[in-house]
């Protein structure tokens, strides 16, 4: 189904991924292992599968609690011995991730354009204070919308509806931005127009349903939306 953009009202964000890339976090890594790649996208993975075990055994803590977790396994995992200092630093990272350079403009264009700009997301609200300050863009935005409100994270439908119920507009006049695979679904299920930033150039589901709009950068979602 292509996106009806006169039906959309409001855009939603995903952070992490989709504003701000965390890939930062290979930086940091590479004083101490060899592959920090290979480690980066095994703390990334686990940290999510975290997530979504949570919800199905409904136990819930922060997702900087999860990350924390999730990066001391993906050392392990490698044989690499770090002390709690040193991961503390390379988890501080989370806090300050490289901003994608189309996020600015495509927003700025749409925030000009008359919708209104929020941010849906797994991370806590401390986690999202620093990322909207890092990345600049808290002039754009509405509020953050944080999985700590409903105590669930996204791909599950109650953090979208919340979120909704917050912003006080329909899911179905809501387009939720996510890169990531899991998300995009997640948001359409729970009644949102879903657009995917594929800046990986990876693949879709396999999922009955695509997206309602696959993009590249922000300059594009603005381009679609004539902002």
């Amino acid at each position: 189904m292509a996106l009806d953009t006169d039906a959309v009202e409001t855009i939603a964000f995903d952070s992490y991924g989709t504003i701000v890339d965390v890939t930062t976090v290979e930086e940091p890594l590479s004083e101490y292992v060899d592959n920090p790649e290979a480690v980066a996208t095994r703390w990334r993975n686990r940290s999510l599968e975290y997530a979504m075990v949570g919800n199905a055994i409904e136990e819930y803590h922060s997702f900087y609690e999860l990350i924390r977790h999730a990066l001391k396994w993906a050392l392990d995992a490698q044989g690499v011995d770090l002390d709690e200092s040193e991961r503390e630093e390379i988890l501080s990272t989370y806090h300050e991730l490289d901003v994608f350079g189309d996020v600015r403009e495509g927003m700025e264009r749409l925030r000009d354009a008359g919708y209104d700009l929020y941010v849906v997301s797994n991370g806590n609200e401390e986690m999202l204070e620093s990322m909207v300050d890092h990345a600049g863009i808290g002039d754009l935005l509405e509020a953050t919308i944080s999985a700590d409100e409903v105590e669930r994270f996204k791909p599950e439908a109650e953090l979208y509806r919340h979120a909704a119920d917050r912003i006080g507009t329909p899911t179905d006049e809501i387009a939720f931005v996510a890169a990531g695979w899991w998300d995009v679904p997640g948001a359409m299920h729970a009644g949102m127009h879903g657009v995917w930033v594929n800046r990986q150039d990876t693949l879709w589901g396999p999922y009955d349903t695509d997206p309602d709009l696959t993009i590249g950068t922000f300059r594009e979602l603005a381009d679609e939306f004539d902002a």
